[in-house]
């Protein structure tokens, strides 16, 4: 059984947080007295609270489409690899992709609104756990464990969006909630914490759990290495710049994926997006989903892409958000060795269209090689769509005018299957979200070698390793004869010639964008290596011929983090302080 559906049929209003103006005032509210809910009786209920909040909530401070746990609109939307899409509405994600965000932007709010009340989830149930006796509640060790894990990932994201957040934990009175400032601590020494937390809590997590998706041991090294990687990049605080990479923290790194067991790559790439695979070999960390589970609608399906499926003439008749760039296409093309290339924005659009309407359309300058991950990650027209054989992928983008005639194909399963959701919510499954996989630990152990500098040959074997299962992966067809390949696939590995610690940092940084696109982590890797403004300066420059809506978009300094939403700065009565790059309050 999954852990998110266990006491489902308790009814979520019964056990899951409630609402209020202090984003951290949250108690659980329903038929339970408050008595029992401060007993051990009540820590099922508050530990499965905090595990189902992961998915976001569905409220009206939720919505999860728009905020979503995904992080497609904060992640990739805000970078280089995709669109809004969908037409002229949302235009808050609009504002992130342009770069004109605002303080008052609702998307923001509620993101930071959301990520808090799940920390109030862990908090409500670290509290009871840790009165509890442990001759009442053998497992009490193992639950505070899983809980210190989920509040790092909260706070981790909190990091990664705002820079300056407050902290609170179960030990602070709700009392004093009031006076906590957002500059208290500065990026390193929350992201310190954290990956402090996460070592503690792997010390007293089994390494394997009963049950799928509870948090174990893996689990909390995996992540630690993960915010240990963003932690060596030592930032300004004012300008975010890098201004040191910590070896020591990278040597780390890599200490904590090797101790890391029971993982491997699936064989195929588009194993990924197949409802079997979705707790294998390759899943570390994952948001679990399930259909007509009795929970009302489709049941705890991925609400966070619910506007995301494709539109258009599409057999979703999805509403079309999130769309994948022209530059992410064009990124994926390779020279005559099958190597990525790394000026890929001095050539021509890849397989623009030449000819369109409803029923027929071309695909020119279709002769350059490609990476054959572009066809398992994206949706081309005339191309066949995973396993469908109704249709190609052909006007599936509801306002082709302005975004292109490009979707998404990752995150769904072949509308033919029977894993899909029959009606609204278009396109759901059951298929689980994955927060970390085992080609991410891979990469960040690739990342952390190049950067240190002592082991480069280590680092090429992992990569080429990554770009070894896209290469043996089962290529798409044409549509219209199955016998040949829908493009000119061709994907090589690195030899050892020319493998140099700057050449190295450049396949690294492209291979996590073509292994990882649309995954929602793009911009938060640019910010990371402190080249977001470099990037999307050259993206904007890139695309606005294409995209009329580029014209004036423009990367300011000190943009590399979210504004604080002025609503929060309301909440703390002023003690809040606005991040560098945006107006003071």
């Amino acid at each position: 059984m999954k852990i998110q559906n266990i006491l489902l049929t308790l009814g979520c209003a019964a056990m899951l947080v409630g609402c209020s103006d202090d984003f951290l005032e949250n108690k659980p509210q329903g038929s339970l007295s408050d008595g029992v809910m401060n007993s051990t009786d009540a820590i099922d209920l508050l530990v499965n609270s905090a595990y189902a909040s992961l998915s976001g909530f569905t409220n009206e401070q939720g919505d999860p489409w728009v905020r979503p746990t995904t992080n497609w609109s904060f992640g990739e939307v805000r970078a280089d690899n995709a669109y809004k899409g969908g037409e002229g509405d949302l235009w808050d994600i609009h504002a992130m992709e342009t770069f004109q965000v605002q303080s008052n932007n609702g998307n923001l709010d509620g993101k930071w609104f959301n990520l808090y009340s799940q920390i109030s989830r862990c908090n409500a149930a670290l509290r009871v756990l840790n009165k509890a006796d442990e001759n009442d509640v053998p497992v009490k060790k193992s639950r505070i464990a899983e809980m210190k894990v989920l509040r790092s990932h909260f706070y981790f994201e909190l990091v990664r969006l705002f820079n300056k957040i407050p902290y609170m934990d179960e030990n602070l009175p709700e009392t004093e909630y009031v006076n906590v400032r957002n500059d208290e601590f500065t990026r390193e020494q929350h992201l310190d914490r954290i990956a402090k937390e996460l070592l503690e809590a792997a010390n007293d997590l089994p390494e394997r759990q009963d049950e799928v998706g509870r948090i174990n041991r893996n689990i909390a090294l995996a992540y630690a290495a993960k915010v240990k990687l963003y932690q060596a990049y030592e930032q300004d605080a004012q300008t975010h710049a890098v201004v040191n990479i910590n070896k020591g923290l990278l040597k780390e790194v890599v200490e904590l994926v090797d101790r890391l067991s029971g993982y491997d790559l699936l064989p195929d790439f588009q194993g990924l997006d197949l409802v079997a695979n979705e707790n294998g070999v390759e899943s570390v960390f994952a948001v679990q989903y399930s259909m007509n589970d009795g929970s009302g609608d489709a049941g705890r399906v991925n609400w966070s892409n619910l506007l995301n499926s494709p539109g258009g003439n599409s057999p979703y008749h999805g509403d079309g958000f999130f769309l994948p760039s022209q530059d992410l296409i064009n990124a994926y093309q390779t020279d005559d060795a099958g190597l990525p290339v790394f000026d890929y924005q001095s050539r021509p659009d890849y397989g623009v269209v030449t000819f369109i309407d409803d029923e027929h359309q071309t695909l020119g300058n279709t002769e350059p090689n490609v990476d054959p991950r572009l066809d398992f990650v994206t949706g081309r027209p005339t191309i066949t769509y995973k396993t469908y054989r109704n249709t190609p992928c052909q006007s599936w983008v509801r306002d082709r005018g302005v975004y292109g005639h490009n979707c998404a194909k990752r995150f769904w399963v072949s509308p033919e299957s029977s894993d899909m959701y029959q009606g609204w919510p278009w396109g759901a499954s059951q298929l689980n979200w994955q927060i970390i996989r085992y080609a991410d630990m891979l990469l960040y152990k690739a990342e952390a070698l190049i950067e240190i500098g002592e082991d480069l040959e280590q680092a090429r074997n992992i990569i080429n390793r990554i770009r070894q299962r896209a290469k043996s992966s089962a290529y798409v067809k044409d549509f219209n004869d199955p016998s040949k390949d829908a493009a000119n696939y061709k994907i090589g590995l690195y030899p050892a010639t020319g493998w140099n610690q700057n050449y190295a940092r450049k396949a690294l940084r492209t291979e996590m964008r073509l292994e990882k696109a649309l995954e929602g982590e793009r911009y938060f890797d640019l910010v990371r290596w402190g080249v977001a403004k470099q990037v999307m300066t050259a993206y904007f420059n890139a695309e606005k011929d294409n995209r009329i809506y580029y014209q004036d978009a423009k990367f300011d300094d000190g943009e590399e983090y979210y504004p604080i939403p002025v609503a929060q700065y309301n909440f703390s009565l002023g003690k809040y302080t606005q991040n560098p790059g945006y107006p003071s309050f």
